[in-house]
């Protein structure tokens, strides 16, 4: 029972929308209307600007973290692993089909970013420090987020996890390529957004 109250919870924490909830009251507009159509910190940037787009890529990251982190605590110390990156999967797929928009939403990213935080904090740093270096290098938000997950199965490797866990990050890698494979026929085909500072923000005014 215990188990199924965590997956709950935590699939209701990751269901929670912050991208379509800040721009719905602030800006009386859908997100997914606009841009890319996507829920995520991304598309909010491009519709909102840079701080909305930070912020809600905050809250998303905390959504994995403490969805995570309540269910560990429900299910106590002793909880098998497997129990627990069942919780972690849980709150990704909250935000990837989020019950509050008809079991749509975005890519999950930045809510595995949050689940990655809590499980392999040396996973996240380099996933993180890889991000942040191919987006300030090429400005493909998305290029970023794919590399950086081709690494996080390594380091989780090499840090002396568990083959469980070991499994579980490369399905992670691979859910996050999955979810990224119109942005990389888009990246082949030369005609992938970039993420332009001095346009954020102007998808929202059209």
């Amino acid at each position: 029972m215990k188990l199924v109250i965590s997956l709950l919870l935590s699939y209701l924490i990751g269901s929670i929308p912050s991208g379509f909830l800040l721009t719905k009251f602030v800006m009386k507009k859908d997100v997914r209307e606009y841009g890319s159509g996507n829920i995520g910190a991304t598309n909010v940037a491009r519709v909102m600007g840079l701080k909305a787009g930070i912020l809600v890529a905050i809250f998303d990251i905390l959504k994995g973290y403490i969805a995570l982190m309540v269910g560990q605590y429900i299910l106590g110390s002793s909880a098998p692993e497997l129990y627990i990156l069942l919780i972690a999967a849980a709150s990704i797929a909250g935000h990837d089909w989020s019950v509050f928009l008809g079991f749509s939403g975005g890519k999950g990213v930045a809510t595995t970013f949050g689940v990655i935080l809590r499980l392999y904090p040396a996973a996240f740093v380099v996933y993180a420090v890889i991000w942040i270096l191919i987006v300030f290098k090429t400005r493909y938000v998305s290029l970023g987020s794919i590399l950086g997950s081709i690494t996080l199965p390594f380091t989780v490797f090499f840090t002396g996890y568990s083959r469980i866990n070991i499994y579980f990050a490369v399905l992670l890698s691979l859910f996050i390529i999955y979810t990224h494979r119109a942005n990389i026929k888009r990246l082949i085909n030369g005609n992938e957004n970039r993420m332009d500072p001095k346009k954020l923000g102007s998808s929202g005014k059209k």
